[in-house]
């Protein structure tokens, strides 16, 4: 977690981001991409215009180290050229609270009302007594929930105080993937990565129209030839059998074209496998259907539609 302060903080991140920051409202946030000079995706953030003097900005942890390193470099360049803006890493920690009963679970905690704080806002409050917590109506589950910037220190106790209400239950990395991939989410060094442009990737809905015209961030004239050549491969759900046994590092194969599983899994709640790869774009319209190898064996797939499962954000109506 990374705060960003000074009169040029929107133009520090844009120039790292393809996201329109200058758009955000106090106390909003969005998902963007951090992009290298090929176009490709160093990591997927959420910025946050705060209320506050700052930006609010939250890494994936396993890219935090590089991203922080892109960041004090461009700090340290614009700097030099005379413009006010500086980082604070935020020795916070993050919990994630998610599911149909998150908010009757947190109201009770919260002197603020969370019927008015939408999908993608932000507020800060205090939290079951904890102060200086960040709350983000946000998660990668697909759900209804919130992120919860809570201090170090006090982090146990927030943990222990939602845990002790007996609907709330403690969930690894590994549920929160079932989750994001029925959601159709992607994940960070399975599906995307630095050889992945957010136009293959099919992350474009992520550029607002000002960037596009602008071309002022990392890779946009490549990125941008692609929109218009129309990529040659795209990113496709599938489901079947065979489709859950997907790992970064020895990826099923999809064939007829030469596709590749990025993730997947058992559907908890559909009670299939589901799979996100990449095909060939003639292969990519829904209800073709492809074959996945996996150690060696062929099982039949089917493309289907994004998201699994249907998602249930907070919106503001």
């Amino acid at each position: 977690q990374t705060r960003v302060y000074g009169r040029d903080r929107v133009r520090f991140m844009e120039s790292l981001v393809v996201g329109d920051i200058a758009e955000l409202k106090p106390g909003q946030g969005t998902l963007t991409l951090l992009t290298n000079e090929r176009g490709g995706i160093v990591d997927d953030l959420i910025v946050t215009n705060t209320s506050e003097d700052h930006l609010y900005v939250v890494s994936n942890a396993s890219c935090a180290d590089k991203d922080l390193a892109i960041m004090r470099g461009r700090e340290a360049e614009l700097q030099a050229a005379g413009s006010d803006v500086h980082l604070e890493v935020w020795d916070n920690a993050l919990l994630a609270l998610q599911g149909p009963s998150m908010a009757r679970v947190l109201q009770a905690g919260l002197s603020d009302d969370l019927a008015k704080l939408y999908f993608m806002n932000s507020i800060t409050t205090t939290v079951f007594g904890v102060t200086g917590c960040r709350i983000t109506r946000c998660g990668y589950t697909g759900e209804d929930g919130v992120e919860i910037s809570v201090p170090a220190g006090q982090a146990v106790e927030l943990a222990e105080r939602l845990l002790g209400v007996p609907e709330v239950w403690p969930a690894g990395l590994a549920a929160r993937d079932s989750l994001r991939l029925e959601a159709g989410l992607c994940l960070y060094g399975n599906d995307i990565d630095e050889t992945t442009t957010p136009a293959e990737a099919g992350l474009m809905w992520t550029l607002g129209k000002r960037r596009r015209t602008a071309m002022d961030f990392p890779g946009a004239a490549i990125i941008m030839a692609q929109v218009k050549e129309k990529p040659k491969r795209k990113p496709v759900p599938v489901a079947g059998e065979g489709v859950g046994a997907a790992s970064p590092h020895s990826p099923p194969r999809v064939l007829p074209s030469p596709g590749t599983v990025t993730s997947g899994c058992p559907s908890p709640s559909l009670g299939k496998n589901i799979a996100m790869g990449y095909v060939e774009a003639a292969h990519s319209r829904a209800g073709t259907t492809l074959t996945v190898e996996v150690r060696k064996k062929q099982h039949p797939a089917l493309v289907t539609k994004m998201p699994f499962v249907p998602t249930q954000y907070y919106m503001a109506k």
